[in-house]
């Protein structure tokens, strides 16, 4: 289990992390989500005892990381895919890992195997690919066999097999009761891997919920209906004093009835549908309304074309992009 309470991290007068306090339970992925600039890798940092908090306190089943017996068998960690000496092969990688955790040498055969570098273990790391460095970095991470588990956009740099397992190996890993919290900016991926959601935004913590209740807060949900008879169709709808909003293809967007009641009616008044679909907002969209006044960078809407430099002029940092000012 990983306890935050009040954690706050302060570099000047930013505020990176700021009075964060949740639980992360054994038992279930969860999602560790955010914009960019929210303080995901600086919380995740605090965590592992790589900085130091301002304020607050970060538990590993109960103690401080640096008060952990064995760190690498109670977590296990994935920050940074290419942390790893480029002149010494995977598997010499592994074993100085091991030995100065006392670890045998076998458990490095264990997990090369689990991630798929068995063939590759005598090749220098820095040879490797990205994705081959990050199955590198999940091995390190579950070398030493530990109840909780932390990944760092574990799936960049992975091809379809590779992101498939990933998935797995976090579903199963949370099966067996281990604590897995993982960070992404892949929506899609995160949908269909983390049971729980944290999401933060600006340092403070925005929302603590399992993935089904975290959709259904920050979306909503509607029926789609078409008809080839659509003037029936809406005389029907105005007569039930339901609202529907037409969309650009020729489709009706209905919140204020379940499919189900919606049907009845249609069949009621002799209407023919070829179309009746139930539909709820994707994470993507849930997320993005959710942190729409915590995203620190904004690309313009204006698509023409800036104006041409003057001749030796040096163009302004971050053209095109605008900073939000948040006062």
């Amino acid at each position: 289990m990983i306890e935050l309470a009040g954690l706050t991290k302060r570099y000047g007068d930013k505020v990176a992390v700021d009075h964060l306090t949740f639980t992360v339970r054994p038992g279930t992925v969860t999602g560790f989500l955010g914009p960019n600039g929210a303080g995901k890798s600086t919380t995740m940092r605090l965590l592992l005892g790589l900085d130091r908090p301002t304020t607050g306190a970060v538990r590993i089943d109960g103690k401080r990381y640096d008060r952990l017996r064995d760190p690498l068998k109670e977590i296990g960690a994935l920050l940074e895919a290419k942390a790893a000496h480029g002149g010494r092969n995977a598997f010499n990688h592994l074993l100085c890992l091991a030995q100065s955790n006392g670890l045998p040498t076998s458990r490095v055969r264990e997990v090369l195997d689990t991630v798929g570098l068995t063939a590759v273990a005598r090749k220098k790391v820095k040879g490797f690919s990205l994705g081959m460095s990050q199955r590198l970095g999940i091995a390190v991470a579950l070398l030493g066999d530990p109840r909780i588990v932390m990944f760092d956009e574990p799936v960049n740099g992975l091809d379809p097999e590779g992101i498939h397992w990933v998935r797995n190996l976090m579903k199963s890993l949370a099966a067996e009761g281990r604590t897995v919290f993982v960070s992404s900016h892949l929506m899609s991926e995160m949908a269909l891997t983390a049971d729980h959601l944290v999401v933060i935004g600006q340092g403070r913590l925005l929302a603590d919920l399992p993935m089904a209740e975290f959709i259904r807060r920050n979306s909503h949900s509607y029926v789609r209906l078409r008809s080839p008879d659509d003037e029936r169709l809406r005389a029907a709808l105005d007569q039930a004093g339901i609202v529907a909003t037409r969309t650009a293809d020729g489709a009706l967007d209905v919140t204020g009835g379940s499919a189900q009641q919606l049907g009845e009616l249609a069949a009621r008044h002799g209407v023919v549908l070829h179309e009746l679909s139930p539909r709820q907002a994707s994470l993507e969209e849930a997320f993005m309304r959710l942190t729409a006044t915590s995203v620190e960078y904004h690309a313009h809407t204006d698509q023409s074309e800036p104006p041409a430099p003057a001749p030796g002029a040096v163009p302004e940092w971050g053209a095109g992009w605008r900073r939000r000012k948040d006062g």
